[in-house]
C-alpha cells in the first residue's frame, strides 16, 4: 500500500530504558510499523541518568523512521500519544536540561525510574506515616518521585534552585510536543502521591481535561521537607491534570512538528506510564466471560525478557488495599477504575546480566551471530537438547538443583524491600554453555515465582486474578492464551521450587539480621 491511498494511522511513541520507539497503527490496532532509536545513559553504583536532549533526538529517529517504513505522510498520522519510563525530568523555566547528576553534567538532567540514590530519603519520608501512604501500598519506594526530588534538595542545592519544572519523562514529552504542561492522572498518581479520586465528580468529558490539580496533600509535602513545591498552585510540579488520553494544548507546535516530520496541529493525547499503556493494551485480550463490565478484575503483567523490569496490575471498581503493592490509584490506568500496582524492578535486565557476566556468554553469543539468530534462541536449544539426552520428564526439571532469587535490584513487591539482594543457590565450578542454560532457565523460573509471589499476595487481599496467561499477537501488545500445565507432576515439582524461592528471601533477611548486630 502506498501513501497515496486513503488511509490514517495513529502515532505511539514509547520510550524505554534503553531506546525510543515509534509504532503506527491503523483503526483497528494493527501495527503498520516501528522503528526505534537507542538513547544514552549513565550508570554510577545507584545513580542512573539520561538526558532529555538526547531522548527527544531518538524520539525524532524514531518517528521518521516508522513513517518512512509503513510509507505514511505527515497528513495521513491524525493522533500522537507518548509513553515512558516513569523516571524524572528536571528543566528551567526556558525548558532547557538542569543537571541531577554529582558529575554536574548538564545533559544528565534525568534521574531514571530505576535509580536507587534516594533510599534513605524514602525511609525518612516513610517514617512519617502519612496518609497518603496508605495509596501507595504503605510506603513510599525510592524509585518514586519524592525521594528522588528530596535528594536532589539535600545533595544538588544549586540544582534545585534552578529547577523550574519537575515532570515526569512521559509528561515531559507530551509538554515538549505541545508546550502544555498539563499533567497525567496516571503519572502523578503512581509516582508522585497525587489522590486522583479527588476528581471523582470529573469524570464526563466536558470536565475531565485541564483540570485544577487539587488533589495534592501539600501538608505531606511540608511535612516531608518539600513545601517549596506547594508554591505557586504547585506549579513546578503540575497545576493542572487530565485523565490519560485527552487532547493536550492545540496539538503540535510548529517547532514540534517541523522536528517529527508532521503537521501542525495534530491531536496529542495526554501521557501513560508505559507499563500502563501496556495494560490498556492487553484489555482487548480478556475473555469476554471475563470482562470489566462483569465486576471482575484483571491481572497483568507487562513486560517480557525484552524489557528492563515487569509490572503487574490489577484493576477493579473497589478500591483494595494491599501492603507492599503500590496503590490502590483511582483512574490512573482505566477511567473509575482502581489500580493496584504490583511490580519487580529487574527482569529482563536480569537476564541480560545473568548471560552477559557467564564466562561463556561470549562464545554464544558468537555462535548466535554467525547462525542469525538470538543468543537466547540458542540457550534455549540447547536446554531441549539436554532435557532429550537427560530424558526429564519435563525440561524444567534440569534446575532441579539450582535456585535464584531474583531481587538482584530490590524487591519492589510485595516485601517492599529495595535492599533486597539477589541469591543464587547450587553453583559448581562449571562455565560451560550448559551450564549458562540452567542458570537462564532458573533465572527465568525465579521470575515467574516472584510473579506467583506477587498475585497470590494481591488474591490473599481481595483481588481475583486468574492464571491463564495471554501472550500478545503483535510484539507491541491481542492475544493468545496459555493455560496452566494439567501435569500434576509439573505442579508438583513448581510447587516445591516456588517453596524454596520464599525460603531464600527469609534466609536473606535472617544474615542481614545477623551482620546487623555486629556493624552497628
Amino acid at each position: 500500500m502506498t501513501a497515496s491511498s486513503a488511509r490514517t494511522a495513529f502515532l505511539g511513541v514509547d520510550v524505554g530504558t534503553g531506546s525510543a520507539r515509534a509504532g503506527l497503527f491503523d483503526e483497528k490496532g494493527k501495527l503498520l510499523s516501528t522503528a526505534s532509536s537507542s538513547i544514552q545513559i549513565w550508570k554510577d553504583g545507584d545513580c542512573i541518568e539520561q538526558s532529555s536532549t538526547d531522548i527527544w533526538h531518538a524520539v525524532c529517529a524514531a518517528v521518521k523512521a516508522a513513517c518512512s517504513l509503513a510509507e505514511i505522510s505527515a497528513e495521513e498520522v491524525i493522533g500522537v500519544g507518548f509513553t515512558a519510563t516513569c523516571s524524572l525530568v528536571a528543566v528551567d523555566a526556558d525548558g532547557a536540561p538542569v543537571t541531577v547528576s554529582w558529575s554536574g553534567d548538564e545533559r544528565r538532567n534525568i534521574i531514571v525510574w530505576m535509580d536507587h540514590r534516594a533510599v534513605k530519603q524514602a525511609e525518612r519520608i516513610n517514617s512519617f506515616n502519612s496518609p497518603v501512604l496508605q495509596y501507595c501500598g504503605g510506603a513510599l519506594s525510592p524509585e518514586m518521585q519524592a525521594p528522588k526530588l528530596l535528594w536532589v534538595k539535600e545533595n544538588l542545592q544549586e540544582s534545585w534552585s534552578m529547577a523550574f519544572r519537575w515532570m515526569d519523562l512521559s509528561d515531559w514529552l507530551a509538554y515538549r510536543a505541545t508546550g502544555d504542561d498539563t499533567r497525567s492522572l496516571c503519572t502523578t498518581v503512581c509516582k508522585w502521591t497525587y489522590l486522583g479520586h479527588a476528581h471523582m465528580q470529573q469524570v464526563d468529558e466536558n470536565n475531565s481535561r485541564n483540570m485544577e490539580a487539587f488533589g495534592w496533600d501539600d501538608a505531606f509535602w511540608e511535612e516531608i521537607g518539600l513545601e517549596d513545591l506547594v508554591e505557586g498552585h504547585h506549579a513546578k510540579i503540575g497545576r493542572s491534570v487530565a485523565f490519560p488520553g485527552h487532547p493536550l494544548g492545540s496539538g503540535l507546535t510548529s517547532a514540534a512538528a517541523q522536528e517529527l516530520g508532521l503537521l501542525e496541529g495534530t491531536p496529542v493525547g495526554t501521557s501513560l506510564i508505559d507499563a500502563h499503556a501496556g495494560g490498556v493494551g492487553v484489555l482487548e485480550s480478556v475473555p469476554a466471560s471475563e470482562t470489566l463490565a462483569n465486576g471482575l478484575s484483571d491481572m497483568s503483567s507487562h513486560g517480557t525478557s525484552l524489557w528492563t523490569s515487569t509490572c503487574h496490575m490489577a484493576v477493579s471498581l473497589d478500591k483494595i488495599f494491599i501492603p507492599g503493592v503500590w496503590g490502590p490509584y483511582w483512574s490512573a490506568m482505566i477511567p473509575e477504575y482502581w489500580l493496584t500496582e504490583g511490580g519487580q524492578s529487574a527482569t529482563g535486565a536480569l537476564l541480560d546480566h545473568i548471560v552477559e557476566n557467564h564466562l561463556a556468554s561470549p562464545l554464544l553469543a558468537n555462535h548466535a551471530a554467525s547462525q542469525g539468530t538470538s543468543i537466547y534462541d540458542l540457550l534455549n536449544k540447547i536446554l531441549h537438547s539436554m532435557a532429550k539426552d537427560q530424558n526429564a520428564l519435563f525440561l524444567s526439571m534440569l534446575t532441579e538443583d539450582i535456585h535464584v532469587l531474583p531481587d538482584f535490584h530490590g524487591n519492589r513487591s510485595p516485601m517492599a524491600d529495595p535492599k533486597a539482594k539477589g541469591m543464587i543457590c547450587g553453583l559448581t565450578l562449571d562455565t560451560s554453555e550448559k551450564h549458562l542454560a540452567l542458570l537462564y532457565l532458573a533465572t527465568v523460573q525465579g521470575i515467574a515465582y516472584g510473579t506467583r509471589h506477587i498475585v497470590e499476595h494481591c488474591n490473599s487481599h481481595g483481588h481475583k486474578t486468574g492464571c491463564p496467561i495471554i501472550l500478545p499477537r503483535e510484539n507491541e501488545s491481542c492475544s493468545w492464551v496459555v493455560h496452566p500445565s494439567t501435569d500434576a507432576r509439573v505442579k508438583k515439582y513448581h510447587d516445591a521450587k516456588y517453596q524454596i524461592f520464599r525460603s531464600l528471601y527469609e534466609q536473606q533477611r535472617s544474615y542481614r539480621s545477623i551482620m546487623k548486630q555486629v556493624v552497628e
